[in-house]
């Protein structure tokens, strides 16, 4: 066992307006099994880099050990290519063996490895790349987000192999991958970073009573500043009362009074403000004291959606339904409908039909405009599938490769209101920076957050989201469970996280 310790280290983006990291200091064992998490945007895949060498920064990391990064990157070249064929090339001095036995713990057949990268599933292609990351010895491996795209069974199997593996950094948003795989957590929050012994449960326990201790904490510190700034007022209203004094006087009423009073009247009033200015930096000191209190408390603003009402109660059914391409059946016989007021998640292995079935809905519903939701030429229905009658939809894409330009051109190309839209994206944690950015230059996780908001921005009788949740980190979930709880739209959804679908679902629907 080694450590690797972070000190003091800095870094920012070249012509960034502010630092990812600042003086960050704090030291992990190799052979924990160290879940990553955090904010989208906050520097997680960042700091992978950081640890890769791949960026110049201030302060010193150390390591003893040598770094492999999860997801390799595939070139054009290599996805035609049989996996055997360039294993060497991903992973210096890897061995097929080794690769074949850890493919065995993944439940592949080594023959995965003789057939074209390109036409395996994303399961299959992440199971691959995991076999040659672990086929190396003394490795510190760094895991950024496997579980992306894939469906429940494979995600279960990628959990349990992760979960009998040790000496990696997981970034992840899966709180059931996270609860399954790691011991401890190295969170980055709002204003710093910590390292705690735990899983992503015990760690939200934690952090949830540590936040309710420190809003108590300032709720106290609040009451004393305004007991401070009365005290204050006080003081200065006394010490003007007496400065009016010194000068005039009516020696009817103030018979007492002579000339000579007027030094000791200033001495009384400059020993009066003296006391008011200590007040008045007392509870500067107080609020220097306190400062920063409450800056790492995340306190996800609560979202708002404007869910429409249709006049019928079934908005969707399908009748023996199927749907097939040139290349084979997707499903056949489905019979299914989506009542208002019903939250259907669509489950099962990827590429079974539920996206075919979503962009069949799509089009069926009249949105023909978006190139990933129209039915090709290509998929062959059989079957009725009907959508009611003046239903409007709002969709969410999986893929957000078609993201481009700035925030004020989505916003014109979408027909959406920028103010209100930049104000949910705030809502969902995106800072103001990114607005002047081009949206291809944020990372995945903000590209979905534009996609959410777009969503949310426009009034719907349905809601459709075809794996809303990919990159999107801990606290934006939770928002968003949050919203649909609370306002309880018509849903169709398509997502493989167990904690979402268990508190959203009211149906689930097989494939």
């Amino acid at each position: 066992m080694s450590q690797i310790s972070v000190s003091n280290m800095t870094f920012c983006y070249e012509g960034s307006f502010d630092n990812i990291f600042e003086k960050v200091s704090f030291l992990i064992d190799t052979d924990w099994k160290l879940g990553f998490v955090g904010r989208n945007g906050k520097g997680k895949t960042t700091f992978l880099n950081l640890l890769l060498g791949n960026y110049e920064y201030e302060g010193n990391i150390s390591a003893s050990v040598a770094f492999d990064y999860f997801p390799y990157q595939i070139t054009k070249e290599q996805t035609g290519q049989c996996g055997a064929e360039f294993l060497g090339q991903l992973k210096q001095g890897c061995e097929l063996w080794r690769v074949i036995c850890e493919l065995d713990k993944l439940q592949l057949d080594a023959e995965i490895l003789y057939r074209p990268f390109g036409t395996l599933s994303h399961g299959e292609r992440t199971k691959v790349m995991l076999a040659v990351l672990f086929s190396g010895e003394n490795d510190f491996l760094l895991i950024d987000e496997p579980t992306n795209h894939l469906d429940h069974e494979s995600r279960e199997i990628v959990k349990e192999y992760l979960g009998q593996k040790k000496g990696f950094i997981l970034v992840s948003h899966d709180r059931d991958l996270l609860d399954a795989c790691i011991d401890h957590v190295l969170v980055l929050n709002r204003c710093s970073i910590e390292v705690q012994s735990g899983n992503f449960s015990s760690w939200w326990e934690n952090k949830s009573r540590m936040d309710a201790f420190r809003q108590m904490e300032n709720e106290k510190h609040r009451k004393e500043i305004r007991r401070l700034h009365q005290a204050a007022d006080r003081t200065r209203e006394w010490a003007d009362k007496n400065e009016r004094t010194k000068i005039g006087y009516d020696p009817v009423k103030e018979h007492d009074r002579s000339k000579g009073t007027r030094a000791y009247i200033g001495a009384k009033t400059k020993k009066m403000q003296s006391r008011r200015m200590q007040v008045e930096k007392r509870i500067m000191d107080e609020i220097e004291q306190k400062e920063g209190l409450l800056q790492d408390i995340e306190n996800p603003v609560d979202l708002k959606l404007m869910p429409m009402q249709h006049h019928k109660e079934v908005l969707v059914s399908a009748k023996d339904y199927g749907i097939a391409y040139n290349s084979g059946e997707v499903f056949r016989d489905l019979d299914f409908e989506l009542r208002r007021g019903e939250r259907v998640f669509l489950h099962g292995e990827n590429g079974c039909g539920k996206s075919s079935l979503i962009k069949a809905i799509l089009a069926h519903g009249g949105l023909p405009c978006v190139p990933e939701a129209s039915v090709s030429d290509e998929m062959r229905e059989t079957g009725t599938l009907k959508c009611a009658a003046g239903l409007v939809i709002s969709y969410i894409n999986q893929d957000t490769s078609g993201l481009h330009g700035t925030i004020k051109d989505f916003c014109r190309t979408n027909d959406l209101d920028e103010s209100l839209f930049c104000a949910i994206l705030r809502q969902l944690d995106l800072e103001r920076v990114q607005f002047v950015k081009k949206i291809e230059e944020y990372s995945e996780g903000q590209k979905k957050k534009v996609l959410i908001a777009a969503s949310l921005l426009k009034p719907a009788h349905l809601y459709i989201w075809d794996e809303p949740l990919n990159y999107i980190d801990v606290f934006s979930r939770m928002q968003i469970e949050n919203l649909i709880l609370t306002y309880q739209p018509t849903m169709l959804i398509v997502e493989h996280d167990v904690r979402f679908r268990e508190k959203i679902a009211t149906r689930v629907v097989e494939f």
